[in-house]
């Protein structure tokens, strides 16, 4: 028997619940899907907001020859083969749209295998990944595909999927559990219709207490993308910024016992160094990058020792926000007043014509400015 989400998957845009902003009524994506014209893209998002399912309905209403694939199980070799089914339907006047699922999994090499066929277009490409395609995804191939940021759903989009689940499958549940479900769903339709599937099949009636018994199951829930995972971050750099060590450990293990990616919160103390502690403590970039270096090389759960030395020596550094500042100072006046004239002196090459009695190092237009205090 197919899981619950699975079964009750959407198959047209009509079914299709929530992600408004790319999927409204004129968007360029939904007229792109329905007249069967759509570029190479990515869709970056939380679990269960619709990205695979979008790229299934797109399977279901195209008149194109679709595959599909998983970056987990799948590689180069994979990928070959489907290039040479989408040579012979290129023969056949039919285009080839290629889905590749947690597409972040695949390294560089073999992001770039798909380069030259996504670029002469014998392949039309659509891969989804719950991370950011800026950190995971080359620049090569960012630059020829659109990116669709799919968000987490609102509490009445997951209520509409539960009650659907609920009417075709003759649920009997109560309001309070339907309110209770949605809720710690955070956003994830697929964790509202797996824990629903869940007590279903050990309840006739489904009561509150049912669903925070199943919730419980899963300790401590945690969505990487939703507002806990900015609260919690937020947090560490607020205790840090403080000098508060204490509340930065315990912020920092609740994210990472919750299953946070710790280069997530590395790539989080590079910035933090620079930008609140900057001159009074130059060493403190280093150390951050040897973190993020270490979290890179050994991974999760040694590195969880690098992590909170990082940690306590961002809270335990002397702060400053001056180089902060200096750069929103100087950004200001390039947006004011655009492409000042670079004094001659400072020009790359000195001919003749570059003599001129003004010898400042700024343009002499805001040649007084001080943006570093």
């Amino acid at each position: 028997m197919k899981p619950l989400a699975e079964e009750l998957r959407p198959k047209n845009l009509k079914e299709f619940i929530g992600q408004e902003k790319i999927l409204g009524k004129d968007s360029l994506l939904k007229k792109a899907i329905e007249e069967d014209g759509i570029p190479s893209m990515i869709f970056y998002g939380p679990p269960g907001t619709g990205k695979t399912t979008l790229a299934k309905i797109v399977a279901n209403i195209t008149k194109s020859h679709f595959e599909e694939l998983s970056a987990v199980t799948s590689g180069i070799k994979d990928l070959k083969l489907i290039v040479e089914r989408a040579q012979l339907n290129k023969r056949l006047n039919e285009k080839t749209i290629l889905f590749i699922d947690e597409i972040h999994r695949w390294n560089k090499k073999q992001q770039d295998v798909l380069l030259p066929y996504i670029e002469s277009g014998l392949i039309i490409l659509i891969g989804a990944t719950t991370e950011n395609p800026s950190f995971e995804v080359n620049a090569a191939l960012l630059s020829r595909v659109r990116v669709f940021t799919f968000e987490k759903l609102e509490e009445k989009e997951i209520e509409k999927i539960i009650k659907r689940a609920i009417k075709e499958k003759n649920i009997q549940i109560d309001k309070k559990a339907i309110k209770f479900l949605k809720e710690m769903s955070n956003g994830d339709a697929r964790v509202a219709l797996n824990i629903l599937e869940y007590v279903s099949s050990l309840s006739k009636n489904i009561e509150e207490k049912d669903v925070k018994e199943a919730f419980q199951k899963q300790n401590l829930y945690y969505d990487k993308h939703g507002n806990e995972h900015h609260d919690l971050i937020s947090a560490l750099i607020k205790s840090m910024r403080a000098g508060e060590e204490n509340a930065a450990i315990y912020y920092l293990v609740r994210m990472l016992e919750a299953g946070e990616d710790p280069l997530f919160i590395a790539r989080r103390l590079v910035v933090f160094a620079s930008e609140d502690i900057g001159l009074q403590n130059s060493l403190a970039l280093s150390q951050a990058i040897d973190v993020f270096h270490a979290c890179h090389y050994i991974g999760m759960p040694e590195c969880r020792l690098n992590l909170i030395q990082g940690v306590v020596y961002m809270a335990k550094s002397k702060k400053s926000r001056k180089l902060y500042d200096a750069y929103n100072n100087a950004l200001k006046d390039v947006e004011k007043y655009g492409n000042l004239k670079v004094p001659l002196h400072l020009k790359n090459v000195k001919t003749f014509l570059n003599k001129e009695d003004y010898a400042g190092f700024l343009p002499e237009k805001i040649k007084n400015k001080k943006y570093l205090s």
